[in-house]
């Protein structure tokens, strides 16, 4: 009995070589994590981690963490989609000590920080919109 799948399927229109991940993981670094952002990842909407940056200090199961994030991604686009919006392309999460901030970038990753309080939402929003435009034009390379 033959197989059913095509061997030619492409699963994401993006391919990075390892001198494009280092540009982005020191994106990452100089724009979050000097920022002082705790911990930033580059994940998949499968919830694969593409890239990741820390301060040092974090103990985080950043796996479990990024499965969690595209799981609850995709529950809050379907929420999206069911009031009538295309996406609801940031998320945030605010806790006592460590906050937790999403956002898109292009249709297939998302950028996760864990920041603390002594961060300000707005800074953050802003070095997060700064990074993403320049890891896409990493792509556009």
């Amino acid at each position: 009995m033959g197989s059913n799948y095509d061997d030619d399927v492409t699963f994401t229109e993006y391919s990075l070589g390892p001198d494009q991940l280092q540009k982005i993981e020191t994106i990452l670094q100089d724009d979050l994590i000097d920022s002082g952002v705790n911990s930033v990842m580059l994940i998949d909407l499968a919830g694969n981690i593409i890239a990741q940056k820390d301060n040092g200090s974090s103990e985080h199961d950043l796996y479990s963490l990024a499965a969690l994030a595209s799981a609850n991604f995709a529950a809050v686009d379907t929420m999206a989609k069911i009031v009538g919006e295309e996406e609801f392309s940031l998320l945030f999460h605010k806790g006592e000590n460590e906050s937790i901030h999403f956002s898109k970038v292009h249709d297939e990753f998302l950028l996760i920080s864990i920041f603390s309080k002594k961060v300000a939402l707005g800074l953050l929003r802003l070095k997060v919109s700064e990074s993403i435009d320049k890891i896409t034009a990493i792509w556009k390379r």
